[in-house]
């Protein structure tokens, strides 16, 4: 940093560099002040591009689209929870931070992030410390952000804990990368630490001029430095200021300093800070810089509106044996994808979840199979999951005797819920009861807000003033209060055959007999031989003439018209009455039939009959104070076998007339109960 403020007493138009993102905004506050562009091909803060630096130009891509990218990957196969290891410096913080806004925007986070001191003094035993700490954590997803001698001192710890397994996922930022394209191959012993590992970098196009530049400088440097990436940007950013400088000339730009007063009254200090003076063009200088368009060995050089590059892009590489392999890319454009980014510029944008791919994977421990991402962790608080120790209706839940372990129908759905979160929940079940009667449902859920409990399992009803005090999953069974009743039989007598139709039924079928008689006879009477006589005959001929249709037996013939017409319908209507009775009287004396007196709530309100209910269950509170039922009218029942005889009993032997019951436990209880029947 010393170095680099003594320089800028040089008369300075430009500097390239700092390759440390630590120094930058030191620098880049100078320069502000100097007024010349500092273009830097390393510094990778996302701070660095805030307004606080106008004259820091980043001519690579910003860590902000790489934690974009390691959040896309983390999303992508369902990890919801990561930690984080980074170097404590304001390059690592901020890095972390950035990952932290992009993993909460796709519903995933941070659940432990520790820094390391940015020495490379730092100890193995530091290291360690830090890692048994990540070791007891729920997740195995961790992100590294660190520099090269921190970062594989990490790598060599974990591989002596076990941690470069089975189960673990190692996502490293494109700092392994860079030593992967620069010092490849790396010896047998530090590639076999970091198997199954993942990296970014920073993505450049292939093209016939980047193939021929290395050429050039594998010629020239014999292959000994490699170039990586940051190679590539540094080279294009020199020519980046060469062509802006170009420009910067041909408008007419001049290269004039002028001094500072505030500069020039620190005259005297070791630094020797009178030296430097103000560019008077650089304004002139950085927008041409931040208007350059052109293509470099990295692809198209071009800023956006924020003083960033372009079309930002990573290659997604997976270490395998002595080398990696490529699994895909991530773009700004379209996220994830196997086809390179340049194809994909030339398509219509789709981030589509179907449209993010990768190729497989060789996770660490040399599996394919997709880690989990988690496992219970050792220090982990455990929920305490309340649950009503019933002892009626254990089908739904009980505890088993002698265990502090629950089974049943809801303790089934709730298992089957916790084993499909694509994270760990360790939670302990806690009885409530004594356990020779059903507890009070409303109790139990109170001990939530009274912190007892951190939730309830069980067959709880969701009522309205529950609902004011905790939070309800979907019901997973139908829900609702019904009646249930005794059923009388129905006996079928001498009488039976009176029975399909009522007293009101039989009064107007046998008017419409004598109506429908006396009609034809008015209609035929004068044209029809048949329909004349005596007045005694004729009353008879009425009578049996429509009686008679309701066998087809009628022996008089019908020769008018209108006659004819009103038989036909007659006809008709007699067809379904037949059939009507046919039906009903078979039923009647074949199907044994149940009635109740008892037709709904309100005939059972209205009588001054005991009602029972279920002993814990809300039933109580609901008929007292919403239908306005005398309490001394309700009966408490413990068990299906009270139910049903307190029913057969009935209200005159110390029974009751029916019982008021939520519908699951209803539908048990009638399961092995047949002389008792839903009603109303």
């Amino acid at each position: 940093m010393v170095e680099a403020l003594r320089y800028m007493a040089t008369d300075v138009v430009a500097i390239i560099g700092p390759q440390c993102s630590v120094v930058a905004p030191i620098i880049s506050h100078v320069a502000s002040e100097l007024r010349f562009p500092l273009l830097s091909f390393a510094a990778t803060d996302p701070t660095l591009s805030s307004l606080q630096f106008p004259f820091f130009v980043r001519t690579a891509q910003s860590d902000l689209y790489q934690m974009t990218a390691v959040a896309d990957i983390i999303d992508h196969y369902g990890w919801k929870e990561v930690i984080a290891i980074f170097i404590d410096d304001d390059w690592g913080r901020n890095g972390v931070s950035a990952l932290n806004d992009k993993l909460a925007e796709r519903r995933c986070k941070i659940s432990y992030k520790v820094g390391i001191q940015p020495d490379s003094s730092v100890t193995q035993g530091a290291i360690m410390d830090i890692l048994v700490k990540v070791a007891l954590m729920q997740s195995r997803i961790v992100v590294l952000h660190l520099n090269q001698i921190v970062g594989f001192k990490v790598f060599s710890v974990a591989n002596h804990l076990g941690m470069m397994g089975n189960g673990y996922v190692w996502i490293a930022t494109d700092w392994l990368s860079l030593v992967l394209d620069s010092e490849s191959p790396l010896p047998s012993e530090t590639m076999d630490k970091i198997q199954g590992v993942l990296t970014l970098r920073q993505h450049t196009p292939d093209s016939d001029r980047k193939r021929a530049f290395f050429a050039r400088w594998n010629r020239i440097t014999g292959g000994s430095p490699q170039l990586n990436a940051y190679g590539l940007y540094a080279y294009d950013t020199v020519w980046l200021l060469a062509n802006s400088l170009d420009a910067f000339f041909n408008q007419g730009g001049v290269i004039s300093f002028s001094n500072d007063s505030r500069i020039s009254s620190m005259a005297g200090s070791a630094l020797h800070l009178e030296a430097m003076s103000i560019f008077d063009d650089g304004v002139l200088l950085l927008k041409n810089i931040l208007l350059s368009d052109f293509v470099g060995l990295t692809g198209p050089l071009k800023f956006n509106s924020d003083r960033s590059l372009i079309l930002p892009a990573y290659d997604i590489i997976n270490v395998l044996g002595t080398g990696i392999r490529q699994i895909g890319y991530w773009s700004n454009y379209s996220g994830l994808s196997t086809v390179s980014p340049e194809t994909l510029y030339t398509r219509p944008q789709n981030r589509s979840s179907a449209n993010q791919k990768l190729y497989s994977v060789i996770w660490p421990g040399e599996t394919l199979s997709k880690p989990r991402g988690w496992v219970f962790p050792n220090n982990g608080k455990l929920l305490r999951i309340g649950v009503p120790n019933r002892v009626s209706y254990k089908e739904f839940v009980s505890q088993i005797r002698g265990t502090d372990m629950f089974k049943g129908f809801c303790i089934d759905v709730f298992t089957a819920a916790v084993n499909l979160l694509p994270y760990a929940v360790p939670y302990k079940f806690i009885s409530f009861g004594d356990g020779r009667k059903n507890p009070s449902y409303t109790e139990l859920v109170n001990k939530i807000t009274a912190g007892e409990f951190d939730a309830v399992v069980g067959d709880i009803a969701i009522v309205t003033n529950r609902t004011r005090i905790v939070d309800f999953t979907q019901p997973y069974v139908s829900s609702g209060l019904v009646i249930v009743a005794r059923l009388e039989k129905e006996r079928s007598g001498a009488w039976a055959f009176l029975q399909p139709f009522s007293r009101r039924m039989w009064i107007v079928t046998g008017s419409f007999f004598l109506i429908v008689g006396i009609v034809v006879w008015i209609l035929e009477h004068r044209i029809n031989d048949e329909f004349r006589g005596p007045p005694k005959q004729q009353v008879i001929t009425i009578l049996w003439f429509s009686f008679s249709t309701m066998f087809f037996a009628h022996r008089e013939n019908t020769m008018s018209t209108l006659g004819r017409l009103v038989l036909l319908v007659w006809l008709f209507v007699v067809l379904i009455i037949n059939s009507s009775y046919t039906a009903s009287l078979t039923s009647i004396l074949t199907v044994e039939h149940l009635s109740s007196p008892i037709k709904g709530i309100q005939s059972l309100a209205a009588t001054n009959e005991p009602i029972g209910y279920q002993e814990g269950s809300f039933a109580e509170r609901y008929l007292s104070e919403e239908l306005n039922i005398s309490r001394s009218r309700l009966v408490s029942l413990g068990s299906p076998k009270a139910y049903a005889l307190a029913l057969k009993r009935g209200p005159g032997n110390g029974g009751v007339a029916a019982v008021v019951d939520e519908r699951p436990y209803v539908e048990l209880f009638l399961s092995s109960q047949c002389t008792f029947k839903v009603v109303g």
